[in-house]
């Protein structure tokens, strides 16, 4: 009797604890989901793959080289430093995403920043920033850019975000805008991360993005 009352509370501990992380995963996707993102107008949309006109945002910027993931983790530390002020003077910004990778030039950007230090196995990642306050001046390592207005073709996918499955979507993209006509620049796609890591990666937003003509 003492046994099963034992399993029995063990069992229900389980359950209130796995309950609990579900319950606390939740609360992060609901207010990373009120996290404010560029604006936009969606022109097509078709199971996952839309072709979007955005409008001109400021980011901050920095190049990490070496391998895209690590590069990654490396270029959002550099970034959040900024945004915090733990690298400058002055106030915290709000955070806004997404946080945008990409291995080259995208979008046409003018004038181009860090093109140089990219090389070959350089990686850009970015910040988008608010655009309604005076921004702070950039450390060393950290522009401070505005990205035009532009047309981008876009494939959406939940999940972990591995080299394989950013391949896919790309190839998915392409493949969607070639049939609808769209012809996209050649430059190197840009990917797009919303969630932090503590959101269960199947809830985890993450997008494709490649520039239009």
């Amino acid at each position: 009797m003492a046994e099963q009352h034992t399993r029995n509370w063990r069992v229900g501990s389980a359950v209130a604890l796995a309950g609990g992380i579900v319950g606390l995963g939740i609360a992060y996707v609901l207010r990373e989901k009120a996290t404010p993102e560029p604006g936009y107008r969606l022109l097509v949309s078709e199971k996952g793959l839309e072709i979007r006109a955005y409008e001109a945002v400021t980011v901050a910027e920095t190049v990490v080289q070496g391998e895209r993931k690590r590069a990654l983790n490396e270029g959002y530390q550099i970034l959040s430093h900024y945004l915090t002020a733990k690298s400058r003077p002055g106030e915290r910004l709000p955070m806004r995403v997404p946080v945008l990778q990409d291995a080259g030039n995208p979008m046409g950007q003018q004038p181009p920043t860090f093109d140089d230090a990219l090389g070959e196995s350089g990686w850009r990642v970015r910040f988008t920033l608010p655009d309604d306050r005076d921004l702070p001046a950039a450390p060393d390592g950290v522009a401070v850019v505005t990205i035009p207005a532009r047309r981008v073709g876009v494939a959406s996918f939940h999940g972990t975000a591995d080299d394989a499955r950013l391949a896919e979507a790309e190839d998915r993209l392409r493949g969607w805008l070639e049939r609808h006509g769209e012809k996209a620049l050649a430059v190197e796609p840009e990917y797009a991360f919303y969630n932090s890591p503590m959101i269960p990666p199947p809830l985890r937003r993450n997008e494709v993005l490649l520039a239009l003509g």
